[in-house]
């Protein structure tokens, strides 16, 4: 196949590399193995081919997107044309938005934790833990 046919198929971790859900092949297809990609409702393999118009619930850290394909690309590409690969459902866009606001409003308690802890912090620690 030449460059200039249209592509119709792409593999799944293919795709999602592209699309830039992940940073590497690799990763996407952890994911994959790790059943946080499903495609239509069911889990799928790294192999799996894409087509245009197919479902998908992916898992990203701690973000979950909900994906309609709109394209394929066995190419990565600048982000502003990765977009334009998928559409995020309007349920999945405000489930994905009060995930963000939810993880913004309730900080991680350690990131106010900063190097060692120093001498009364052990003591503390100690105190705390029967020691």
């Amino acid at each position: 196949m030449s460059r200039d046919e249209v592509i119709a198929v792409v593999r799944l971790d293919k795709w999602l590399w592209a699309a830039r859900f992940f940073k590497t092949r690799a990763l996407a297809q952890e994911a994959i193995e790790r059943g946080r990609v499903k495609v239509n409702d069911s889990v799928a393999k790294p192999s799996r081919d894409i087509r245009g118009g197919e479902r998908m619930h992916i898992v990203v850290g701690e973000l979950t997107w909900e994906v309609e394909v709109l394209g394929v690309n066995d190419q990565r590409r600048p982000a502003s044309e990765a977009r334009l690969l998928y559409r995020e459902t309007p349920e999945g866009a405000a489930r994905r938005m009060t995930q963000i606001e939810q993880r913004r409003l309730a900080p991680e308690p350690s990131f106010d934790l900063q190097g060692r802890p120093t001498k009364k912090d052990r003591r503390l620690l100690q105190r705390w833990r029967g020691e």
